[in-house]
């Protein structure tokens, strides 16, 4: 949200709240009984002004209390990428690395969905695929998925390719599908930018480890839950309406104490 709509939303609730307080003052006018009714409606008042012009400001803190750390020099933010094997990885990485703010890309490691394999075709694939490439660097087998971790400098395309090669070979059929792991880091004030240019591609980051997101995880363990928000707003909206009730008696209070506090000074 830019700044020019925050304006906005702010004074809007603030005008809303200065009729609430108008309201409050018109107590000398209406029976006790109305008082009840007076508060109702400033809470009523308060809870739409927090829900259309306060919580949208409000969704933005994390954000907002990020931007310190964004542009905070040498700050890096690790994104893990989970890829389709059809994206071409030697094509996003030439991507990437053209954008300012640009620091790493790396494939780490590739998973292969299998069918459910029984005892004997588990004890076979866990004694196999070590076999297959030297450029494995290790490997993990589950009851139905291949798990492949990469040797510095050799691609997915490389183990996957070397894979596809002897599972043809084998049983005469070809992958159809395998997912690719890798990690990109960029500086944190280009957060924003890779995270677009991924998204632009189909490519959400199945997790983000750095200052930023930790500065926006920190933020949203600590704020209200929506509701809990609009409920506090409606609470400032009373506030004001009994600031307006017993305005008549809150200025004559404060100038008899600070009569008092100014007599205490002088002796």
């Amino acid at each position: 949200m830019d700044i020019f709509t925050t304006i906005i939303y702010l004074t809007l609730f603030i005008i809303m709240m200065v009729f609430v307080f108008s309201i409050g003052t018109l107590k000398q006018y209406m029976p006790r009984r109305e008082v009840v009714l007076v508060l109702a409606v400033a809470f009523l008042i308060g809870s739409i002004g927090g829900a259309f012009f306060l919580d949208p400001i409000y969704d933005e803190l994390p954000e907002a209390a990020s931007l310190v750390e964004k542009n905070m020099p040498n700050n890096e933010e690790t994104l893990y990428l989970d890829l389709s094997s059809s994206i071409d990885t030697n094509m996003l990485r030439e991507n990437l690395s053209s954008t300012e703010g640009f620091k790493s890309f790396k494939e780490t490691s590739v998973s292969i969905p299998m069918w459910t394999f029984d005892d004997t075709e588990h004890e076979y694939f866990e004694w196999v695929v070590g076999n297959i490439d030297s450029g494995y660097k290790s490997y993990n087998v589950t009851s139905d998925t291949i798990n492949i971790q990469l040797e510095d400098n050799y691609t997915s395309s490389q183990a996957l390719k070397s894979f596809s090669d002897w599972y043809k070979l084998v049983y005469g059929g070809t992958i159809s599908y395998a997912q690719i792991h890798a990690v990109l880091v960029v500086d944190s004030s280009s957060l924003e930018t890779f995270e677009q240019i991924l998204l632009d591609k189909g490519i959400v980051a199945s997790s983000i480890e750095g200052p930023v997101q930790e500065s926006i995880n920190n933020t949203n363990a600590s704020m209200l839950s929506n509701y809990e928000f609009i409920l506090v707003c409606g609470g400032v909206g009373v506030v004001v309406a009994l600031l307006g009730i017993y305005i008549d008696t809150i200025i004559p209070a404060y100038r008899r104490f600070k009569k008092f506090i100014n007599s205490k000074r002088k002796r």
